[in-house]
């Protein structure tokens, strides 16, 4: 029999207060209320690290809510496979988020988009990171190394906005279900020509990789290409897009860090990684039990939802000292390890389904960086800036306004 306790105080996840600020909640979780059956999301909720790392790393729990939550925006995607059908299917795609394919491919891509967009403000003296670079970066380079148009930027960015509301869509809403149902249509009737061409016409962008890949006589179809990218432009868009503000965002924050992280580039890494785990893009991924599982706050029965709350269990006080403070230079974070498998924190999942971009990710995030402290060396928070994160299934700042001295150049020194 499954016990669920009690939880007085604890705000509902689908309501305001929660939205405006889960992390008094999350404490509450932890240590009065680790298993939550909640009725409307008919899921049970755990928040502490123990529980969430089993539920990412254990084999009993699938990803077969992927089948309702995922499929009907994206199509089948890699993310819903098991077993030897997994395994070729990620072997398929993995070699072009690592090693020298991302160094020598796509690091120029992610240089020349990143700078296109500071080109943009970089004679202002100011700037709203999130609208004028965070929002637009992650999308620009995933077009871009598909070897897709950027003057179709918009619809891009519309139908990702689509996908991530629809996979967010806690409380039900059918107008939000109606449109990411309709974004699967229109992005595959923009996508399966392109496929189709490409396949004839074949270059060297991720989108010809991904056509000629083949493994043991299994390639993948138009759809499975498809289906790829459409969860590529809303995974790498989202959480990168997410990840840069917060990042800037508690580094200005906390600017003795912020000189730390100017004077040695090498700590950027770091930067990012704490970031992860203090404010993480993504604060809830879903598992579903093969079979009965016990969590440190009961039992939940095969065939559940269960809602991991990475947002909670990455600042659990049993996994880290002084959880609720940003500090890069916590000893619990290896930033050699942060962006693989063997990562301490739980932003980018764990176990087989550990996200194939953490890689990209974090050689974005490391190219921006440096880039923008490059353009911006004295770079601060506007005098309005007032601290609002928004989101509950995936989370970040809506806005950091930055203030800073224009940089002169050749051009302007007489």
């Amino acid at each position: 029999m499954t016990i669920v306790p009690d939880t007085p105080g604890i705000p509902d996840i689908l309501s305001a207060e929660f939205q405006a600020d889960p992390y008094p909640a999350y404490r509450i979780m932890r240590s009065a209320a680790p298993l939550i059956w909640h009725e409307p999301m008919q899921s049970y909720i755990v928040s502490r690290y123990e529980d969430v790392q089993r539920a990412f790393k254990d084999e009993v729990f699938t990803t077969a809510n992927y089948d309702w939550q995922l499929e009907p925006v994206h199509g089948r995607t890699i993310l819903q496979l098991s077993g030897r059908e997994h395994a070729v299917r990620r072997a398929l795609v993995a070699p072009a988020f690592r090693g020298s394919e991302l160094r020598e491919k796509f690091r120029p891509v992610i240089e020349r988009n990143a700078r296109e967009l500071i080109d943009g403000f970089r004679d202002a003296g100011s700037v709203d990171l999130v609208s004028q670079f965070a929002t637009h970066f992650p999308i620009n380079v995933i077009v871009d190394m598909l070897g897709l148009d950027k003057a179709d930027h918009d619809r891009f960015h519309k139908w990702y906005t689509s996908i991530i509301a629809f996979l967010g869509n806690l409380a039900q809403d059918p107008d939000i279900a109606a449109d990411g149902l309709r974004t699967r249509e229109e992005f595959a009737e923009y996508m399966i020509p392109i496929i189709r061409e490409r396949r004839e016409n074949l270059g060297d962008d991720l989108l010809s990789v991904l056509c000629r890949a083949e493994i043991d006589g299994t390639s993948m179809s138009d759809e499975d290409i498809k289906a790829f990218c459409s969860l590529l432009l809303a995974a790498g868009g989202e959480t990168t897009d997410k990840a840069i503000a917060a990042m800037f965002a508690n580094l200005l924050t906390h600017p003795d860090q912020l000189e730390a992280v100017r004077a040695d580039r090498s700590l950027i890494p770091k930067a990012f990684a704490e970031t992860l785990r203090y404010t993480p893009p993504v604060h809830m991924i879903m598992r579903q039990p093969a079979e009965d599982v016990t969590f440190s706050g009961g039992e939940v029965p095969a065939g559940s939802t269960v809602t991991c709350l990475i947002g909670a269990a990455n600042r659990d006080p049993q996994r880290y000292a002084d959880p609720d403070s940003f500090d890069i230079f916590r000893e619990e974070i290896d930033a050699s390890t942060a962006f693989t498998a063997a990562a301490g924190h739980l932003a980018f999942a764990l176990g087989r389904h550990f996200c194939v971009g953490a890689l990209l990710a974090e050689t974005e995030v490391e190219v921006a960086t440096n880039m923008l402290l490059d353009a911006m060396p004295d770079a601060r928070l506007a005098d309005d800036y007032v601290a609002e994160d928004k989101g509950v299934f995936t989370r970040g700042p809506a806005r950091v306004p930055m203030e800073f001295t224009v940089q002169e150049t050749c051009e302007n020194v007489p």
